[in-house]
């Protein structure tokens, strides 16, 4: 069995956390395959490492000495490897990138990188492991777009069955350039390589014990969901929830591999396991997965008599968004209106030339656009096959005061999306989860 394991930057925030790191893989000797993060914050005032980085190229840029904010990087370093006592030589790296620095001739993408790289060095070195270096099997394309294929071999070729410990969040570009990811780099890295090495599990440590069931700022200590599905992590992710983003599990979903979110400082916590479908459920009398949402939307609900027998007309309405470059989050309609739901950010700097385009080209009964909206969703697998579920959702909303401006629900039946008010928002969301999950 092998597993390949990611550890983001709280998990590597200075010895301490390495000592938790390398017993969770020690403790498993299919933990062979290591990813991980640049050190994180300690507490709360600190700097995480990849952000001090970004802030020596912007001094650099301008003209600023930069000396005082790389040699805090250093000590962070150094001191992570004499606390453990790891017998490794990195002052000559750290010397060649300072040199680098002041000689202009580090790109941004590199020095970003640079975290990452003494992470994994220090790491290999301390649980015995090979170092591969994400540059050495890493592969974009000039659109800087993974290459998987040219990746996965490389990759191959160099594991051999002993433990690896790799970098995140960096790659080669086929010009000899490093580039960083723009987005979960480590995420995406650990990802690639459970699917290049067809992995049996891929464990993701953070710190907190799954993806909780809702926002922690508003629900008090609220439980990790035990079992999600692809689709339903990515219904939560879009619909508000801070989860994993979507091209983070691209390549492990595409192999069919399951992804486990684990908690490095409560490494016996189960977490939360994702796959794409579950043969038996962890706890099959809770019908809802999660509850989240966002705040700051603007409905435009336009009706029309005889809407529905005007072929195109829907074509024609979402066509003028469409040359404002705004996408729809959402459209719920009756037989002779609809209303088109997105961020009112989105919209803010063109909405008067748009809705002088839908009169000029619908020519509607009525045009209104309410503002201050708020979207919940409450997602589950399990909601299709439980009569009633809608009502219950509705009635406990109803009991609680809270007004619903707006319900949509797919066809897959895998969310109820409902709008409140802005000010209704975190109460919405305290009333389902007490309702429906406590």
């Amino acid at each position: 069995m092998l597993k390949v394991v990611k550890f983001g930057g709280s998990s590597m925030a200075d010895a301490g956390q390495y000592r938790k790191v390398r017993d969770i893989i020690l403790s498993d000797p299919a933990r062979r395959v290591v990813v991980v993060s640049a050190a994180g914050k300690r507490k709360k005032n600190d700097h995480k490492i990849t952000d001090l980085l970004y802030l020596c190229h912007a001094h650099v840029r301008y003209g600023v000495d930069c000396t005082s904010v790389f040699d805090m990087i250093a000590s962070r370093y150094l001191q992570i490897r004499d606390d453990l006592g790891i017998q490794l030589n990195i002052e000559e790296d750290l010397a060649s990138l300072k040199r680098q620095l002041q000689a202009k001739t580090v790109t941004q993408d590199e020095l970003a990188s640079r975290g990452e790289y003494f992470s994994a060095k220090l790491m290999a070195a301390y649980l015995g492991f090979q170092f591969v270096d994400a540059a050495d099997w890493i592969r974009f394309r000039m659109d800087g777009s993974v290459d998987q294929e040219s990746s996965y071999a490389l990759l191959q070729e160099q594991v051999r069955g002993e433990g690896v410990v790799i970098p995140g969040f960096y790659g080669l570009m086929p010009d000899g350039h490093i580039k960083t990811f723009s987005r979960g780099g480590s995420d995406i890295t650990g990802a690639l390589a459970a699917a290049a090495l067809d992995a049996d599990l891929y464990e993701n440590w953070t710190d907190v014990s799954g993806i909780l069931m809702a926002d922690p700022r508003i629900v008090e200590n609220p439980r990790a969901i035990p079992e999600v599905t692809y689709d339903e992590l990515r219904e939560l992710s879009y619909s508000g929830a801070q989860v994993l983003h979507e091209g983070t599990i691209f390549p492990v979903r595409e192999k069919n591999i399951p992804l486990n979110i684990r908690n490095t400082n409560a490494p016996s916590d189960p977490g939360t396991m994702i796959r794409e479908s579950f043969d038996t459920d962890a706890d099959p009398d809770r019908f809802i997965t999660g509850i989240t949402g966002r705040k700051d939307f603007s409905i435009i609900c336009i009706s029309k008599r005889g809407m529905s027998n005007q072929v195109g007309v829907l074509r024609s309405i979402l066509s003028v968004f469409e040359r404002h470059n705004i996408s729809i989050d959402y459209a719920p309609n009756g037989i002779d209106n609809v209303s088109l739901v997105m961020p009112t950010e989105a919209i803010g700097h063109c909405l008067y030339t748009i809705i002088g385009e839908l009169q000029q080209e619908i020519q509607p009964d009525t045009l209104d656009v309410i503002d201050q909206i708020s979207i919940v969703a409450a997602v589950g697998r399990k909601m299709a096959f439980r009569p009633g579920i809608s009502g219950k959702v509705f009635g406990a909303l109803g009991e609680a005061g809270i007004n619903i401006r707006m319900i949509n629900q797919g066809p897959d039946e895998l969310n109820i999306i409902f709008g409140v008010d802005n000010r209704d928002f975190a109460s919405a969301i305290r009333v389902l989860y007490n309702s429906f999950v406590k």
